[in-house]
């Protein structure tokens, strides 16, 4: 398809955009993943040291929840692998790609909200501040300008559909 002899979109089958975009799918979550499995495992280590046992029970709850978000985000984000493995060679690849990215999408929010726990939670412990909530509030709203915003005001900005 060409606009003034410009060519617009691919010239791809819906299973050759399929497979194209679970590639570029699959090299986005392998960031994502990293990036929690990483998180979570610091997290699991903490309540196995001396200091956890200190901490104020607000502190311990916020903790919780902390790792059961991370344990969830870690889950939304394997989600994808498990989905591609069990339905491989199934000639379902465009709705594969569909959930896994629904999947990717819940596991960058369940991310966003375990980062924000953590943080919440270190700064609480480091500072004892009553002005973390609002620090921890503007990161998040920096989470938001950069994972959302930016990309949905380029998507509406540089796309036509």
């Amino acid at each position: 398809m060409t606009v003034e002899g410009r060519r617009t979109g691919r010239d791809e089958s819906e299973e050759e955009r399929a497979d194209r975009m679970w590639g570029e799918l699959i090299q986005e979550v392998r960031v994502a993943q990293t990036g929690v499995q990483i998180l979570f495992g610091f997290l699991l280590t903490v309540v196995f040291t001396p200091r956890y046992d200190q901490l104020a029970h607000a502190e311990q709850i916020i903790y919780i929840v902390t790792v059961l978000l991370g344990a969830s985000a870690t889950g939304a984000l394997i989600g994808p692998v498990s989905l591609h493995r069990l339905v491989a060679g199934r000639r379902v690849k465009p709705q594969a790609v569909r959930l896994a990215s629904r999947l990717t999408f819940i596991g960058l929010l369940l991310l966003l909200a375990t980062m924000a726990s953590a943080l919440l939670l270190v700064l609480r412990v480091a500072t004892h501040n009553a002005f973390v909530p609002w620090l921890v509030g503007a990161v998040v709203v920096w989470y938001l300008v950069c994972w959302y915003a930016l990309p949905l005001w380029s998507r509406g900005r540089h796309t036509s559909s």
